[in-house]
């Protein structure tokens, strides 16, 4: 059964292992549908994601929320060595701009 207000984030790529395309759910990463075509793979990714929410719901378990639809600060750390923090402090120091937006934009690539 495929869920009214689906709004998970689905991805189908090809499986050399199968020789097939399978349908992938970020939120559900056990969950997974093999087909021969794409758009098999997507509807029947979709219909298995729509009964485990449903069995999640009916045994009263933590349904996940899409990705979508949550609400990210903006803020993250990221450990790096100690001489590519040197490397990225020199560029932001000659570019005018501070170490995070010198990050930013590298990430943003």
């Amino acid at each position: 059964m495929t869920l009214i207000n689906d709004h998970y984030s689905y991805r189908v790529t090809w499986s050399e292992d199968d020789s097939e395309y399978v349908g992938l759910c970020i939120e559900f990463p056990s969950l997974s549908w093999l087909s021969e075509t794409p758009e098999s793979a997507l509807t029947g990714i979709r219909e298995v994601v729509g009964e485990v929410v449903l069995d999640l719901e009916a045994s009263g378990e933590e349904i996940p929320q899409p990705l979508a639809s949550k609400k990210y600060s903006g803020k993250f750390m990221v450990r790096v060595p100690p001489e590519i923090h040197r490397t990225l402090a020199i560029q932001a120091a000659e570019a005018g701009v501070s170490l995070n937006r010198m990050a930013s934009a590298k990430l943003s690539r």
